[in-house]
């Protein structure tokens, strides 16, 4: 029987253990989506105790004490924090085959030495001992950055944002992390959600200028979309909860977009047309400016309507969609492609029913010399866990070419989530190592360890930032 969670944790071969060892353990990390807040890392955020770093804001955690009974007060409630921390102690024995169990245990090992099994028993010790590290060590935003060997962070930020914080990031000549923003036009294409209107003039606001139309609509997008790119933006982000496809005119979609302005219902149909033709006119601009696309499909959002009036979006009530997307994506990548403005695009699914799906539609569309333009993006939400990430390396590598991966990402709220990164590692090299051990692959280990090496750290830098 194996160590828990000991030197081999994961791997299952020799091929594994020399390609995670020798090749990926000690690769910088390129976290190119997560959604840290910018104002913590600018200002050096500092932490009282291990609750504050580790449990807010982490709907992973939330949803497991829910599962397990643990009253809200003890989630997002008024409890202490320590009582919080001994709440999720309390849930984490019976957290079996689940990945929080995993991520928790390589966080507290990783950040603050703590090798015990985290339980109700012995919740108070551990409490100590973490927040001892947090104030003798310097325990900070940027020193966790620093410390995990973190050389690029794209944060996710909307169009409205002034910026002002990665601008001083920028300026901080002894943080050597590149910080970037990276657009998400959300609260601009989902002309459904009850706030468009008011985000519409916030936007407008942003250009000193009041947005009456459409093609007004299109002119501040443009100007704010080069305001982050004169600000390190290369990346933009867009969560497609559903793909859409429907043929339609610019003065169309400018009815549609001035019935939402007045407050008028819309119907389906006509949501649809005006989300594809915005991101046709999106996307147009981001093949212009050279930026990449990523598009996050299937999240069904906000089921619980009760908890989301008491605490908004993003705590845990989320799922997998089921719609069907093959068609719709391929008429919207089409449309830019048969104009020669498709450009780079990272599609990820958050149903593995779509994976075969996701890694069948990177070729159709491939091309322009570039080495992968079109990604299938790394198991991504409910999917970055063992069984996940498995299934996107299966089907990317059977469909498509996993050499060419550009890696894994937090995609979390949490400066402690870069162990995530270890996480995958590990499974990517037993998963390599698996195929060299059954004779499926030659055990060339000069070609593996640059594959490994590559797909930890190379090929994002060289993807995202157009290098060679």
């Amino acid at each position: 029987m194996k160590e828990f969670m000991g030197e081999d944790f994961l791997l299952s071969t020799e091929t594994a253990k020399t390609l995670y060892n020798e090749y990926a353990k000690d690769m910088p990390i390129f976290d190119y989506h997560c959604h840290l807040i910018p104002e913590q890392i600018a200002t050096d955020k500092k932490y009282n105790n291990i609750t504050e770093i580790w449990l807010y804001g982490d709907h992973y955690k939330w949803r497991a004490m829910r599962s397990y009974g643990v009253d809200e007060k003890y989630i997002t409630g008024d409890a202490s924090d320590f009582q919080k921390f001994k709440a999720f102690a309390s849930v984490m024995p019976y957290l079996i085959g689940n990945p929080i169990y995993h991520w928790s245990h390589l966080e507290l090992r990783r950040y603050f030495g703590v090798t015990e099994v985290l339980s109700e028993k012995n919740a108070e010790e551990i409490w100590n001992k973490c927040n001892e590290v947090i104030k003798s060590s310097g325990f900070s935003a940027k020193s966790i950055i620093m410390n995990s060997n973190v050389k690029y962070i794209g944060t996710t930020d909307d169009p409205a944002d002034s910026l002002e914080f990665h601008q001083e990031i920028a300026s901080d000549k002894n943080f050597t992390c590149e910080v970037r923003p990276s657009w998400r036009p959300d609260k601009a294409v989902k002309i459904g959600n009850q706030d468009f209107a008011e985000y519409i003039k916030l936007l407008g606001a942003t250009e000193n200028t009041t947005i009456t139309s459409y093609a007004k609509l299109l002119d501040v997008l443009k100007k704010r979309l080069k305001f982050f790119v004169e600000n390190g933006c290369t990346i933009t982000d867009h969560a497609m909860d559903r793909v859409y496809f429907r043929e339609t005119t610019e003065e169309e979609v400018d009815s549609i977009f001035k019935k939402a302005l007045a407050g008028q219902a819309l119907s389906q149909e006509a949501i649809e047309k005006y989300v594809t033709l915005t991101m046709i006119k999106l996307s147009e601009m981001y093949h212009e400016l050279g930026m990449i696309l990523q598009l996050h499909i299937g999240a069904l959002r906000n089921n619980n309507s009760r908890m989301f009036k008491k605490l908004g979006p993003d705590i845990g009530f989320d799922s997998i969609d089921d719609g069907e997307i093959a068609q719709p994506l391929s008429k919207l990548l089409d449309a830019l492609e048969s104009q020669d403005k498709l450009p780079k695009t990272i599609l990820y699914c958050l149903n593995p029913k779509d994976n075969e799906v996701l890694a069948t539609m990177l070729g159709n569309f491939q091309g322009g010399g570039i080495a992968s333009k079109i990604q299938f993006g790394s198991g991504w939400w409910f999917l970055d866990q063992k069984d996940g990430m498995i299934k996107q390396l299966t089907a990317l590598s059977q469909l498509g070419l996993v050499s060419k991966f550009v890696g894994m990402l937090t995609d979390s709220r949490s400066f402690l989530s870069y162990t995530r990164h270890e996480y995958f590692r590990r499974i990517l090299c037993n998963y390599l190592g698996e195929l060299v051990e059954n004779g499926e692959y030659p055990a060339d280990m000069e070609v593996l360890g640059q594959v490994v090496r590559d797909i930890c750290y190379n090929n994002a830098v060289i993807y995202f930032k157009n290098q060679k």
